[in-house]
Formats: C-alpha cells, sequence, structure tokens
C-alpha cells in the first residue's frame, strides 16, 4: 500500500511532496493494531523513554560534578536545544506516520546513504539506551539485595529476568505495556514531587542566590556537563515510533514530543536547582551519591518515602527497557519492511498485533550486550554509563539528520520558510557543537573509544544495508 506510513527513502520531489500532504491516505499498518493507543499512552511512551526519575538519582549529580550552581543552566540550556529538536520532528510527524520513526523522516527527503544513517544510528540509540537502564536496574536490584537479604545475586540472572519481562509485556500488548508504563512514571514521579516538596517546606520559598548567580561556576565544563544532560531527555521523539498503532498520530505524536520536552526539562530543572539546595550542609556532597533523594527524603523525616523512591527509579528503568524494546522492535520492522534488514522481522503477532519476531530480537541483543559487560565486573552503574555515552551519539545522528532534511522536504513541497530553514540551520549547529563537546569531555580511555566503537559499527552497518540491497530482486526493493 503506497501511503504516508511507508515512505520511500529517495522519492522524487513530487513524490515527496505527495507523502506528506495535508489529506494523507489511510495510514499502512505493517501489521500492527491500528489507533490502539490514545494520547495520553502515546506521551507516555516517551516520558517512559526518558526515565526522568533515574535522572534525578543518577545523571544529576554527574551533571553537578561539572556544573556545580549551573546545573539548572545546564539544564535550561538542554531543554531549548531539545525543543528546536522536537520542533523539526513535529514538522514530520505532522504529516507522516510510520513505525520507521526518525528514520522514515530523514529518508523521504535525504539520499538513500542518509536514510540509512539514521536507521542504524537510532537503532543503535534505543538499544543502547535499554542496555543502559537496565544496568541501572541492576544496580538498584544489587542494592536492595544487599541492604534486605545480604547476599548479591548473579547479574546475569537479574539482567535475564528484566529483558524476559519486558519482552513478554510489549509482546503481549501494546496498549497493556503503554498503561504499564504510565502508571510507574506517575507513580515514580509523584514520590520524587513529594520529597521536593517537603524540601521546599523545609528550606522555605526563597531562592538560592548562589546558583542564580552561579557561584563557583567553571563555564569550561558548561559544555561536558551539556552532554551529560542530553542523555536525560534521550528517547523524548519515541513516541514517533507509534506511528502505525496511536489514535490521530499526525496530532497526537507531535503534540506527545514537545510535551516530553517541555516538561521533561521542567522536571530535571526543578529536581537539579532543589537537590543542590537540600544537599546545602550535608556532609556527602551531591556528586558522591547515586540516591541523592534518598538521602534527602532522610534529611527530611521521610526514610520510608526514601525507600520508596529508589524502588520507584528501580520501577521506572524497567519502564524505560520495556519503552527502548517497544521502540527499538519497531524500527527494526520499519528497516525489515524497506528493505534493509531481511524479512523476517516483519512478522507480527495476528492476536496481538505486534512485532514479536523484532522484539525476541531487540530483547536478546540488549541482554547480551549487559550480561557480556556485567560478566566482566562492569558494575550496573557503570553499565548505565558506558552504554548511555554510547546512545547519545544515535540520537544525536538522528536528530541532526531530521534537522537537515526539514528545509529539503519543504522545498519539496514547493514552499519557503526562511524561519524554518534558519531553526534547521541552528538546530543542526548545536548539535553539532553537542556532539564536539562529547568527544572531546572524554575523561579516560574506555569513554574515549565510544566514538570510534560507533563509529565502526555505523560502518558495518552501511556496508551491510549496500551488501544485502545487491543480494535482492529488483522488485522487492523499497530503497534506492
Amino acid at each position: 500500500m503506497k501511503s504516508e506510513a511507508c515512505l520511500k527513502d529517495k522519492p522524487s520531489a513530487a513524490s515527496a511532496g505527495d507523502a506528506i500532504s495535508e489529506n494523507p491516505a489511510p495510514l499502512e499498518t505493517f501489521g500492527l493494531h491500528a489507533g490502539a493507543l490514545g494520547p495520553v499512552e502515546t506521551l507516555a511512551q516517551s516520558v517512559s523513554a526518558t526515565a526522568p526519575s533515574t535522572s534525578a538519582s543518577f545523571t544529576i549529580p554527574l551533571v553537578f560534578a561539572l556544573a556545580g550552581n549551573g546545573t539548572w543552566l545546564v539544564y535550561l540550556l538542554a531543554t531549548i536545544a531539545i525543543f528546536l529538536v522536537g520542533f523539526c520532528i513535529s514538522h514530520f510527524a505532522r504529516r507522516s506516520a510510520s513505525p520507521g520513526s526518525l528514520y522514515t523522516y530523514a529518508a523521504e527527503s535525504l539520499p538513500p546513504a542518509f536514510g540509512s544513517l539514521a536507521a542504524w544510528g537510532l537503532l543503535m540509540a534505543y538499544y543502547a539506551t535499554g542496555a543502559s537502564v537496565a544496568g541501572g536496574a541492576l544496580y538498584y536490584v544489587v542494592l536492595f539485595a544487599r541492604q534486605l537479604l545480604h547476599f548479591s545475586p548473579p547479574s546475569a540472572a537479574i539482567l535475564a529476568l528484566v529483558f524476559a519481562a519486558a519482552a513478554w509485556i510489549a509482546y503481549r500488548d501494546v496498549k497493556l505495556s503503554a498503561e504499564m508504563m504510565l502508571w510507574i512514571e506517575v507513580a515514580s514521579l509523584a514520590l520524587v514531587v513529594i520529597v521536593l516538596g517537603f524540601l521546599m517546606l523545609r528550606f522555605g520559598i526563597r531562592l538560592d542566590m548562589r546558583q542564580f548567580r552561579l557561584e563557583g561556576v567553571h563555564f569550561s565544563s558548561l559544555g561536558p556537563a551539556l552532554v551529560l544532560s542530553i542523555f536525560s531527555f534521550a528517547g523524548f521523539e519515541s513516541a514517533t515510533t507509534l506511528g502505525a498503532e496511536a489514535r490521530d498520530p499526525l496530532r497526537s505524536i507531535p503534540r506527545a514530543v514537545l510535551q516530553c520536552a517541555v516538561l521533561s526539562g521542567a522536571f530535571f530543572m526543578l529536581c537539579s536547582y532543589s537537590e543542590i539546595l537540600g544537599f546545602r550542609g550535608i556532609p556527602t556532597g551531591l556528586n558522591e551519591t547515586t540516591s541523592p533523594l534518598h538521602l534527602l527524603a532522610d534529611e527530611a523525616g521521610l526514610s520510608a518515602l526514601g525507600i520508596g523512591i529508589d524502588l520507584g527509579a528501580l520501577i521506572s528503568m524497567f519502564a524505560c527497557v520495556l519503552a527502548c524494546i517497544t521502540a527499538g522492535a519497531r524500527v527494526l520492522l520499519r528497516m525489515s519492511h524497506a528493505g534493509m534488514l531481511p524479512p523476517h522481522f516483519q512478522r507480527t503477532s495476528k492476536t496481538h498485533g505486534t512485532p514479536w519476531a523484532a522484539i525476541a530480537f531487540t530483547s536478546i541483543l540488549m541482554y547480551i550486550g549487559t550480561a557480556v559487560m556485567a560478566s566482566r565486573g562492569i558494575s550496573g552503574f557503570e553499565i548505565y554509563d558506558l552504554a548511555g555515552s554510547l546512545s547519545v551519539f544515535g540520537f544525536l545522528t538522528a536528530y541532526a539528520l531530521v534537522a537537515v532534511a526539514v528545509p529539503i522536504a519543504q522545498r519539496a513541497r514547493g514552499e519557503n520558510s526562511a524561519m524554518l530553514t534558519l531553526l534547521s540551520v541552528v538546530t543542526v549547529l548545536v548539535i553539532v557543537l553537542i556532539t564536539m563537546f562529547d568527544i572531546q569531555s572524554s575523561s579516560d580511555p574506555t569513554h574515549a573509544r565510544i566514538p570510534y566503537l560507533y563509529l565502526g559499527y555505523v560502518l558495518v552497518g552501511l556496508v551491510f544495508h549496500s551488501a544485502y540491497r545487491k543480494l535482492l530482486p529488483a522488485s522487492l526493493e523499497e530503497v534506492r
């Protein structure tokens, strides 16, 4: 079926205009359950992929170690950057819906090699993010086991349980998956907000001028801190992977993307400001703990809530694993339909309307990656750090290519907006700067190798795509 949902990677100018017309043809479902998700459930996919309560515990202390009292400013800059990216994404999401997500948006306007680059980058982004938060979940399970049971369970078994449970839910029902992610995040965020509220009552409603004056901030460290803060937003666009399953996708998906960018940014700024304020006078530094909200809850006399927040962070990480499996499987499905991967990944369950083959492959690959790292003595927190650092490159690749594609798609429709072109250029420049900061901020040999690991992965993906296309009959190719 030729429709908006099934966009070619390199159409002619006329066909590009047809593909994103204001009067869309019926969407192709790719065997998925069309219209299964409402606006709130669609938003839940993006919110769960960002795992905001995880950043409040893990990422903000890392950003604080670099930015200090300027942490709130770093998150403000990151929110602006992500909103620019979200604006570019929403430009396509209002006209096109597909499980291919950002890959489809880039492929409809850019040369085939760039469409392929967006696909491989996005696939790595979701896989690495899923592995990262699974490492975070491992950290908390081990922490609880040591505190309550006085033993450390085997890492491989914990990771197998996490991925098996997430894969089963992702296979069973996309609506069940979205609703579970929604309630997990609501409960987790509610606990965080309660603790922050008690902190405000304790310190009074007043401004922390040390933060607003950026006291002690070294501006040379803001670039690397900005890179870390970007990971807090990773996956905010993942609602776009539900293009075949969301009700009224051309309206609900772009709203979900922009809402997630703004709401997440506001939450991260609130958390960073409150955590820094709350740690005034506490012997332990904010950058020395991976459970800052737990410590703050203890200081506020809410120890039970502190345990609840750690448990909420664990469950939130599970929800993020689920969100990444959901998103990664749909990108894999779309890549298979586009002739970039074998057709086995196109298989969907007739009963549940989910891409079971892609879900199984995605879950197994994430498990293998995390299990191998754990077997080499890498802790859950280190897995979170290393895999998260790798995922940033995948997201930045896809974000940049979508931003580049905006003015090209606009010209293909016979339109011309200098403002839209300017926003596209600014977005690309911001992403390039963040990428440069990311490469330059590598503080040890392991992190310094990550950009080269990502580059090698992308080259292998492009070579595989090129070789695989030559094996396909011309009549079966969707991509040129």
